[in-house]
């Protein structure tokens, strides 16, 4: 049941990233007995009188500003932690492989705790509770990409001894309504 949740969740986010402009193509290291097809290139208008021929491929682009910002509130939250904001999306590579330009699809969180115990439930999400409060208060134009992205926590002891997990932003705000402590932990976390 997990690899069909899994492979649908994979399914509707590929099909949610198509823009009409171009798929996004896996590029595979190319050997010397080996013949590959050039990328399908695509036109792509940077300014009014030029355009460049491109193909897309996934990245990620830090946030240097937001993750500044980010970082400050959740520490202040939790002071022992290490936070930061990256946008996914793709990248416009042309033909020469130089990135004509980032296109970010979503803004994705990531909070990192040191912990003394990994079985704080109520603490952990009642941590989650007051993240996602920071997340939802950033203003659109603070947040890149159209598409909601996710808050990925990990709570750590020791190097060896950790627990970690995606809040999808709009799966949260459709389901939490309120809950906090160890019932919203558990929305996101499953036990083992």
């Amino acid at each position: 049941m997990k690899t069909k949740t899994t492979l649908l969740f994979l399914t509707l986010i590929l099909c949610a990233c198509s823009t009409g402009i171009s798929t996004p193509q896996v590029l595979t290291a190319k050997t010397a007995t080996d013949t590959v097809a050039p990328p399908k290139l695509t036109s792509v208008t940077d300014t009014p009188s030029s355009t460049t021929e491109c193909g897309f491929q996934w990245a990620y682009e830090d946030l240097p500003e937001l993750t500044a910002q980010f970082d400050q509130a959740i520490k202040s939250l939790v002071p022992a932690s290490a936070s930061h904001a990256t946008a996914f999306g793709e990248n416009c590579v042309a033909a020469d492989g130089q990135v004509v330009r980032f296109l970010a699809m979503e803004t994705d969180f990531y909070v990192f705790a040191t912990v003394d115990t990994l079985n704080g439930y109520e603490t952990f999400g009642n941590w989650i509770a007051q993240v996602m409060q920071v997340v939802n208060g950033y203003p659109p134009e603070m947040i890149a990409g159209p598409k909601p992205g996710f808050v990925e926590f990990r709570f750590e002891k020791s190097m060896t001894e950790s627990i970690g997990f995606r809040v999808p932003i709009q799966g949260y705000n459709g389901t939490a309504d309120g809950k906090t402590g160890e019932e919203l932990l558990h929305l996101f976390y499953t036990v083992p």
